[in-house]
């Protein structure tokens, strides 16, 4: 305890009244403050933002619950590797573009379309034998197309040889003599995958008839760089294109698919960030990684709710919101802005138990804002303090001179 704290527990004479008065005349400036120092809005400033505008759209304020969690967890399911690319078949188990074929084609006698008769024994024992025509060697072009007498063009590229069999036969059938068709594949073009981003060695692999899968093909490159909590797989095939975390691919065996020809498997480490602000353990940007976080994590990661000035009923998180993630009942009063998002609040309240298991199923986005609040006791008991320490002061000043 200070000199001045000692002399003013014991009590002063009543001369020092006017001391207390000047301390008094002193706090009075500060008194007339409407507001002390703090990093944010109120809690109830924050939910009547509902309406003001952000890029020419509302905000929307949305109360975290149960229900409204599980309306952006459905917003927010992809779909996995085994859902948005199959199963494909094994390289030369199908025709491809530029594989060389080989199609012969027999017809039963008396062959009527391809050759002449061929008798056996002698020339008049009338004893005739199926016949068969050997067409050239074709390559299949870049359309995935060959051309067959009698036939024309005909698709062959993703099909199996005995699935082109059967179409060529039926395209003779009244043409040619009950016609049998034989189609082989002679040589294979070489088919590979590109393997690009965070791996040891980037490059372009071969796929054979092995079947050649996704982490067949990360182990070819090398592996990747980044821990595999860290690192997100992509798979680009034609026009589908799917996102994964490797860790899930990793523990699912189901998720580790058969790449095509062409496929592009793309390692990614995206360090993403929310950002802390207000009665929390520490304000600042953290990173967490893409493979997910909860907002329960997010709160632990920010050193939680500051017990001597937060609100626990003022737990807000803001985001810029994808339309399919609102409830269509909040939906059809809300706008987007011109990148077509939402800008909502998420109220969270801490006083309710069952808040924290909302909090720990909700999922954080990259650039979330969390924000707590201050209680409304934190100013007065701010305005407290300052009264008592100009107290202090004041009394101290009018002792020294006594």
């Amino acid at each position: 305890m200070t000199a001045i704290e000692r002399r003013f527990s014991a009590g002063f004479p009543l001369r020092t009244g006017a001391g207390l008065a000047l301390a008094l005349a002193l706090a009075g400036p500060l008194a007339g403050c409407g507001e002390f120092g703090r990093s944010g809005p109120y809690a109830s400033s924050v939910t009547r933002a509902a309406g003001a505008p952000v890029q020419a759209a509302p905000i929307t304020v949305v109360e975290l619950t149960g229900v409204a969690a599980r309306q952006v967890f459905a917003s927010e399911r992809q779909q996995t590797f085994a859902e948005a690319l199959g199963d494909v078949a094994a390289v030369g188990t199908v025709i491809g573009k530029g594989d060389t074929i080989d199609i012969a084609i027999w017809e039963a006698p008396p062959a009527a379309l391809f050759g002449t008769i061929s008798p056996l024994g002698t020339v008049n024992s009338g004893v005739q034998a199926a016949r068969s025509a050997g067409l050239p060697e074709q390559m299949v072009d870049e359309t995935g197309r060959i051309a067959v007498p009698f036939v024309g063009d005909i698709v062959v590229a993703g099909r199996s040889p005995r699935d082109v069999e059967r179409e060529i036969a039926e395209r003779l059938r009244g043409k040619a003599n009950h016609p049998q068709v034989i189609v082989r594949m002679t040589h294979n073009a070489l088919k590979n995958v590109s393997v690009i981003g965070d791996v040891a060695s980037a490059g372009r692999f071969n796929v054979t008839p092995h079947g050649e899968r996704v982490l067949d093909a990360l182990a070819n490159a090398g592996g990747v760089k980044q821990p595999v909590t860290k690192t997100v797989l992509q798979i680009t095939r034609g026009s589908k294109v799917a996102t994964m975390p490797l860790d899930a691919v990793i523990r699912d065996p189901a998720q580790d698919v058969r790449l095509a020809p062409d496929d592009v498997v793309t390692a990614m480490f995206q360090p993403w960030t929310f950002t802390a602000l207000g009665a929390t353990g520490n304000n600042a940007e953290i990173p967490f990684e893409a493979t997910g976080m909860t907002l329960a994590q997010a709160l632990g990661r920010a050193g939680g709710l500051n017990d001597n000035r937060a609100d626990m009923h003022g737990v807000f998180l803001f985001r810029l919101e994808n339309p399919a993630a609102l409830d269509p009942a909040v939906l059809a009063t809300a706008r987007t802005t011109p990148d077509g998002r939402v800008p909502v609040i998420y109220r969270l309240d801490l006083s309710d138990p069952a808040a924290f298991f909302v909090a720990q199923g909700f999922r954080m986005h990259d650039h979330d804002v969390i924000y707590v609040s201050n209680a409304p006791g934190a100013d007065l008991q701010k305005f407290s303090m300052t009264v008592a320490n100009f107290a202090y002061v004041g009394l101290g000043m009018v002792n020294q001179v006594k």
